[in-house]
């Protein structure tokens, strides 16, 4: 019998206070920014960059009504009610903990820090304060994360095996790109790997064990890792990620009763296919998200941030801080072990 997925439970963009946004950073910003406008009713009101020039064109491209040449200086103004802070890695703990000590609610890129204890110091700061700190791993707010958990809560899928994502690309080698610069947070864990780890841990939990196999580049940080991550449980997670080689940027989860296929790319708005039945007797149904092209599915997560602050939550409902915390320090180790095999590309 073909299984029946269920829809997806959306929230309203409208049934939402609309806060005033202070953007830090002009990089990912200007896709979540865009989306922040078109979809929802949420508004940028300041951005702060190194760049002046930059910044400026930026501000006039998104219709920002103010420029500031440095990140304290938006942080300051007292009618920002969120800071967005979209910069390098390395900067995310110092303006985090500057953010909430002004009183304001942070929306960090991800990764939201360079270390386990890093996220660990700027969630507690975030709790204490009461504010809300969330890491924008934008792909659990989606449509499809949805339905995905009212797959796993319905037991459609019967025990759980595995869960298997992967996140890699091929660029170029160029050491001066914050990619490949340890100054700079780069390497494929903190950048790309973060999401199929997130993903990982989304259905199964924290790992028991972290092991991984990998290599680094000449510039220090690491160009690929594969991870293996039981659980307690008994279900296994598979996590690889890349700078240097092409991945189909697709996530599976495996049960004894059916799978599930995450369509690429995983972590944005793509779809899902529920397969169920026994071997030679299978039957699949698809389910493809036709309402956003990619990075609008950056506004669900601005939605449910707004949500989350109306109901004076200081963590995510769905991407709690223990479990940001435990993805970090699954990337912690995963780093370590790489850079000691030792192994340089050339």
């Amino acid at each position: 019998m073909t299984p029946t997925l269920p829809q997806p439970r959306v929230l309203d963009p409208a049934s939402v206070p609309a806060l005033r946004w202070g953007v830090i950073g002009t990089g990912i910003s200007g896709n979540f920014v865009k989306a922040l406008h078109s979809h929802t009713v949420q508004r940028a009101v300041a951005v702060a960059a190194r760049d002046a020039a930059k910044t400026q064109a930026f501000a006039g491209e998104h219709g920002i009504g103010a420029v500031y040449p440095d990140a304290s200086a938006l942080i300051a103004r007292s009618d920002i009610d969120v800071v967005y802070i979209a910069t390098p890695h390395p900067l995310h703990h110092d303006l985090t903990l500057e953010a909430i000590a002004a009183g304001k609610h942070v929306l960090v890129e991800k990764p939201i820090a360079m270390s386990a204890a890093e996220a660990d110091e700027m969630t507690a700061a975030g709790r204490a304060a009461g504010v809300l700190v969330m890491e924008a791993m934008w792909t659990r707010y989606l449509p499809q994360s949805d339905i995905i958990r009212q797959v796993l809560a319905d037991g459609l899928l019967g025990e759980v095996h595995l869960v298997r994502a992967d996140f890699g690309f091929s660029m170029p080698f160029l050491p001066e790109h914050r990619m490949w610069s340890a100054a700079l947070g780069g390497g494929a864990l903190l950048d790309a790997g973060v999401y199929p780890i997130s993903f990982v841990s989304s259905v199964i939990g924290p790992p028991s064990s972290v092991t991984a196999n990998g290599a680094m580049t000449s510039t220090g940080v690491d160009a690929r890792a594969d991870l293996l991550l039981p659980t307690a449980g008994g279900a296994t997670g598979l996590a690889s990620t890349s700078m240097v080689t092409a991945m189909p940027v697709t996530a599976e989860i495996l049960g004894r009763q059916g799978r599930l296929q995450v369509l690429s790319p995983f972590f944005a708005p793509s779809g899902i296919t529920l397969t169920t039945g026994s071997l030679g007797a299978e039957d699949s149904v698809t389910w493809t998200d036709e309402t956003m092209t990619l990075h609008e599915g950056m506004s669900c997560q601005a939605t449910a941030f707004a949500a989350y602050v109306a109901e004076g939550r200081v963590e995510s409902e769905v991407h709690g801080h223990a479990e940001v915390v435990s993805v970090m320090a699954t990337i912690d180790e995963a780093r370590r072990q790489v850079a000691a095999i030792g192994h340089v590309l050339a």
